[in-house]
Formats: C-alpha cells, structure tokens, sequence
C-alpha cells in the first residue's frame, strides 16, 4: 500500500478549498483517507495555509510521499514560519 499526502478537494462550485489529507494513492481523489493533516484555501489573498507539522513528519518518517502541489505547500509554509 502506497501512502501519499496529497489534495482533497472540497467547496461549493468555482469556490474550492482543500484539505491536507493522508490516503492511500489508489483511493478516489475525494474518498476515504486516513488522516486529514491540514487545508489550504487559495481563493484568500495570499493563500491560506494550515498544517499539522508534527503529524506531516510523522507520515513522512513512515514512507508517505507528498504530491508535487503538497510538497510546494509545505516549503512554503515552513519558510513562512521561519520568517515569523
């Protein structure tokens, strides 16, 4: 079983926000996942971006492996709390 952090996408039409989610890499896009570990909300200016650190390096100690986006995301929101 490949596990990957990766995007689920929530929201009413043309209004997206996405969760941080933990899932199995052959699940539906918006299925069953294992754990949500964060959301993202592209549509705030600048974009809205909330993680659970501990348990995003949790996941990646065991093997999980983060979608390009995802991967962007948390670079940035690792630097973002660097800075602050």
């Amino acid at each position: 079983m490949a596990v990957k952090i990766r995007l689920a996408r929530h929201g009413a039409k043309k209004k997206p926000y996405y969760r941080i989610v933990v899932a199995d890499s052959e699940s539906p896009r918006d299925g069953r996942y294992l754990e949500a570990v964060g959301t993202y909300n592209p549509l705030c200016d600048p974009a809205e971006v909330s993680v659970k650190q501990e348990r995003v390096q949790y996941w990646l100690e065991q093997g999980a492996i983060p979608t390009d986006t995802v991967r962007s995301l948390l670079k940035k929101e690792v630097a973002s709390q660097k800075t602050a």
